[in-house]
């Protein structure tokens, strides 16, 4: 296997554990979200140094509205903080901001601030910082399979070119931190050949140290894609 094959370009990771995060620390949950967040800061520029050309987060799923007024409400802002805190650093670096999911059904403001971050990352070059928001996978897979039906015929060819993950190279590698062993709703198309990696560590616990080491064992791997 060369060294290219074994080289990962885009890892997905299902960052989950926050809650047990906090509750193991008698914290509150929001304390949780918040640990996640300087997670997803430090494990995003490494994995930009690492040059993965594509990280893709679960930030927040359909299925996350049925949880607490207040803790939705606590990661929207959470979500708004980082968009503004974080903003010059991605045009500075080059990084390629994208959202999938049904992100336009969030509250005007966090649109309006997507929108603008959108805008001033479009042109850039580099490593795709890709977030997932109001996604839901098998609700990816039924827009894009209408809107190829709305253009001639259906294949996968045609599926893929209308995901919302289009133009992103191939998923290699996806991560599920705290040790479940699922993928709840989260890139079930794209996840057909990709590697598979579940880890005990709750999200917040969760470094650059562990995505090297995830990136080492993938390495390690013989990906065969139904073949022998």
């Amino acid at each position: 296997m060369s060294e290219a094959a074994s080289k990962a370009r885009h890892v997905a990771i299902i960052m989950d554990g926050n809650g047990r995060w906090a509750k193991k620390r008698h914290l509150p949950r929001a304390v949780g979200h918040q640990r996640g967040v300087e997670a997803v800061r430090s494990v995003s520029r490494a994995a930009r140094a690492m040059g993965l050309e594509a990280l893709t987060l679960y930030a927040f799923s359909t299925e996350n509205w049925r949880r607490p007024e207040d803790e939705v409400s606590a990661l929207m802002g959470l979500l708004k903080h980082f968009i503004q805190s974080d903003l010059e650093e991605f045009v500075r670096d080059n990084v390629r901001l994208k959202i999938i999911g049904e992100w336009r059904m969030l509250a005007p403001d966090i649109v309006a601030l997507i929108d603008n971050a959108l805008e001033r990352t479009a042109a850039n070059t580099g490593p795709a910082l890709v977030v997932a928001l109001n996604y839901g996978s098998q609700d990816e897979i039924a827009r894009a399979a209408a809107k190829a039906a709305a253009k001639g015929a259906v294949s996968v060819e045609s599926i893929e070119a209308e995901l919302d993950t289009a133009g992103l190279p191939p998923l290699d590698l996806l991560i599920r931190t705290s040790g479940e062993v699922r993928l709840s709703n989260f890139l079930l198309w794209q996840a057909a050949y990709a590697e598979m990696m579940f880890v005990d560590t709750l999200w917040p616990d969760f470094t650059p140290a562990h995505l090297e080491e995830a990136l080492k064992d993938f390495a390690g791997r013989e990906r065969r894609y139904g073949g022998r």
